[in-house]
């Protein structure tokens, strides 16, 4: 049986080039990993050994690379002992990481208007996907949504990117993606200034509402967040008839496909299956997922 991740991923000793933190316990870790940075794509992502003590690893999306000066960053919450240690990190001091693990995010080109959906720490895969698309020069005019519902890892701002369509006052937006020239806009129920009032799926169901026929047959929805984001995501995509490519978010104990721990319930062309996130995904198609209860 072809297994297309075996030889694709490295253990490598990074050194930490930055960890700087955020409101809410946020942080975004960046670190010297040649062969992570030069080998990732949008939707994979990485095993860090948080600590030299602590033996199990954390999953974590890749949300930046820079191939040429090799380094790789991510977005993480501290949210447990692991990520607690993980955030007291300086620079200069050396983190094992495995990676880089799973099937990535694929684009077609006969679809370009992507609509990217993150929510809280699923907003580092839309980063990277969006980055790929303005790095490789393609022809893509990709709308980034964004939502959380505590302060955001970075200081929004209104946008100058008119984007037809949005709900009045809906002006906030990610600065990195807004000096790449990509329109994004952000979401929340905590009340944040410029932002929506609702949920990522709202606003993105309000903004393809006004698309006219022609326009919408150019959409394909990409997203990666908790898993009510993910369904409402699915069940979007299914009203529209869009495509999709949802990437999951599970708990992972060896994240190379040994464990089987992280398996979720697909359909595939030959019926129901079970298949791990951490190899198998964690990007899926978003029509071929069939969440508990289901």
């Amino acid at each position: 049986m072809k297994r297309p991740h075996r030889g694709t991923i490295f253990v490598e000793d990074a050194e930490v080039l930055s960890n700087e933190g955020f409101d809410s316990e946020q942080y975004v870790l960046r670190v010297r990993a040649a062969r992570l940075a030069t080998a990732a794509r949008p939707g994979s992502f990485a095993h860090i050994r948080c600590d030299p003590l602590l033996a199990m690893r954390r999953p974590m999306s890749v949300m930046r690379t820079d191939p040429e000066a090799g380094w790789a960053e991510f977005l993480y919450k501290q949210v447990g002992q692991g990520t607690r240690l993980l955030a007291q990190a300086r620079p200069g001091d050396a983190l094992s990481i495995l990676g880089p693990i799973g099937v990535p995010f694929s684009v077609s080109a006969s679809r370009s208007r992507p609509l990217l959906i993150g929510g809280g720490v699923g907003i580092p895969p839309m980063v990277f996907l969006v980055d790929g698309l303005r790095v490789h020069g393609t022809e893509m005019n990709p709308l980034v949504i964004m939502g959380s519902e505590v302060p955001f890892p970075f200081r929004p701002r209104p946008s100058q990117i008119l984007v037809p369509g949005m709900p009045e006052g809906t002006i906030a937006c990610m600065p990195l993606l807004e000096d790449w020239g990509i329109a994004s806009r952000l979401a929340s129920l905590a009340g944040f200034a410029g932002c929506f009032e609702g949920y990522v799926t709202e606003l993105a169901r309000s903004w393809i509402e006004t698309l006219s026929a022609e326009t919408r047959a150019q959409v394909e929805i990409f997203a990666c967040g908790p898993t009510p984001m993910l369904k409402a995501t699915q069940a979007l995509a299914k009203r529209y008839d869009l495509p999709s490519q949802l990437c999951l978010e599970e708990y992972m104990a060896c994240a190379v496909g040994g464990c089987a721990g992280c398996a979720v319930r697909i359909r595939s062309p030959e019926g129901p299956a079970m298949k791990r996130v951490c190899v198998d995904g964690p990007v899926f198609a978003g029509d071929s997922i069939v969440w508990d209860g289901d």
